[in-house]
């Protein structure tokens, strides 16, 4: 792969960049202190804004890095983070990178994070160079399940008890995009 890091990303509605400082409160009041958006993630919601600032002094960071790839998704109607997509891993040995994401629960349902997952595969395949493109999630997050089949991943399987989640340990549903059937 060709790791280039986080670049700004734009689709109609949305403007994919990297988090700034100045996001930390947005970013606490919209999504990361709202626990019905961790419900299905592997953290806690937050219960206090240094938590955030704590957390995105750590974003901060790792932009150093070309392989750290990590956007905020802001609509261009709203004009501010409304939650965010990244690179939950990099598989280089497979060319793989595995996607994950997550989003205010005032802005579910309107496509916002489906828009920014297809402009980060666009990006990933034909950028990067990519391999494949997966993604994980509980089976009952039916949200996620239905991004993903939006965006072209093909489900592949379960994996059993094989991660822990709010509600304790949980399996996993994976899916994933080939590059040579997205191309």
């Amino acid at each position: 792969m060709t790791h280039v890091g986080t670049i700004r990303l734009e689709t109609t509605r949305l403007i994919l960049r990297r988090f700034e400082e100045a996001d930390t409160e947005t970013a606490f009041h919209v999504w990361t202190s709202d626990p019905k958006v961790t419900k299905y993630l592997r953290w806690e919601h937050h219960r206090s804004i240094a938590q955030m600032k704590n957390l995105g002094q750590s974003w901060l960071k790792k932009y150093d890095d070309p392989q750290w790839y990590h956007w905020v998704v802001v609509p261009k109607e709203v004009g501010f983070p409304i939650g965010t997509i990244s690179a939950a891993n990099v598989y280089n040995e497979t060319d793989t990178i595995e996607v994950g994401f997550c989003l205010g629960s005032e802005y579910w349902g309107l496509g916002y994070i489906t828009e920014a997952f297809a402009a980060v595969i666009e990006f990933f395949f034909e950028e990067v160079h990519a391999n494949r493109i997966e993604a994980k999630y509980a089976p009952e997050n039916k949200a996620s399940e239905r991004v993903m089949e939006k965006c072209g991943l093909t489900f592949e399987g379960t994996l059993r008890s094989s991660d822990r989640i709010q509600s304790g340990i949980t399996d996993v549903c994976v899916c994933s995009l080939l590059a040579k059937d997205y191309f």
